[in-house]
């Protein structure tokens, strides 16, 4: 069965759809008064300070149109970093910088863009170009993840990021987002990164996709993804599941990069999780909900016992789509 076969086929085959995560899971588990709390990086990144977790470094703020005259002073000597929209959505509005010459800065892709190229996208961030709503916004500068060697040879350009749904603090389903050329080294499978199943049990990959298509291996680094292996991933988990008590959200999806000097790092919550992962790990959401609804009845669970129920139940034995001519589901 495809991804385009009848309602009642999806329905059957266990796929939820945006109105019934809107209704069942969104509504119902995630209180309005605390979506400020992820819908603003800035937020949701004193909270992980608050919590005790690792996120990665801010350099600076930028508030105000006049301060953006101060940008060269705000970076001193830094080379690399990244800037966004504090409540920015969908990867839009993200400029990342991976290295300086002169007054030229560098983008992923090799494209040299000058200070004034880089202080108009602050601009452009603080007046809303790019936030939920049009509403003015914040800059934030974020060092760049020196992102884990082992994942190198799965993205292009960019830092690859998991992301994990979490359900009433329970991984629900993973996968890693890997840069591409044509994502311009953004983790956005909007974008046109890769999505590639992971999993839960050991961080292996199950399918991987790039808009909408199976493939078997990365588009510009030919590399394929059926060796690939998330590391540190029990830990992972243990920090994407300790969200739920970090924000009260019910139904969340964290993202997580993989810094080869720090180790797991919270990059960005988000209470409205997309649905598309369903795609990447060939399988639906709302089977694993149900299981999860029906565990918290029988027993109240620790982080610890949280993580270890999801890896158990969900586990898959078997990874026979990871090719490019499979069907999908």
């Amino acid at each position: 069965m495809t991804w385009f076969a009848s309602p009642k086929k999806l329905r059957e085959a266990g796929v939820l759809g945006m109105n019934r995560r809107n209704v069942e899971c969104i509504l119902r588990y995630n209180k309005r008064s605390l979506y400020p709390l992820v819908d603003n990086k800035l937020k949701t990144k004193q909270a992980a300070i608050d919590a005790g977790v690792a996120v990665p470094e801010l350099v600076g703020v930028i508030e105000h149109q006049f301060q953006i005259a101060q940008l060269l002073t705000t970076l001193g000597d830094r080379n690399q970093f990244v800037i966004k929209p504090v409540q920015g959505s969908g990867g839009k509005g993200i400029l990342v910088i991976v290295n300086r010459d002169g007054d030229n800065f560098i983008k992923p892709s090799g494209q040299r863009v000058d200070v004034a190229y880089v202080k108009r996208h602050i601009s452009n961030i603080l007046s809303g170009l790019f936030s939920l709503g049009g509403r003015p916004d914040y800059a934030m500068i974020e060092a760049l993840i020196n992102f884990d060697e082992s994942m190198a040879k799965y993205s292009y350009e960019g830092v690859p990021d998991v992301r994990v749904i979490i359900y009433r603090g329970y991984p629900v389903m993973a996968m890693i987002r890997c840069a591409t050329h044509s994502s311009d080294g953004k983790a956005n499978l909007h974008q046109g990164a890769v999505g590639v199943g992971l999993n839960l049990a050991d961080g292996r990959a199950i399918c991987a996709v790039q808009n909408g298509s199976l493939i078997d291996r990365h588009p510009d680094t030919h590399e394929v993804f059926t060796e690939l292996q998330v590391p540190h991933w029990r830990d992972i988990l243990m920090l994407a599941s300790g969200a739920h008590e970090m924000t009260g959200l019910g139904y969340l999806g964290a993202d997580i990069v993989l810094d080869k000097i720090h180790g797991p790092l919270i990059l960005e919550l988000n209470a409205r999780p997309g649905l598309s992962i369903q795609v990447a790990n060939q399988c639906g959401l709302l089977n694993r909900l149900h299981a999860i609804d029906d565990a918290i009845l029988q027993q109240q669970r620790t982080i610890e016992e949280r993580v270890s129920w999801s890896q158990r139940e969900f586990a898959v034995t078997q990874h026979p789509v990871l090719q490019a001519d499979s069907s999908p589901v």
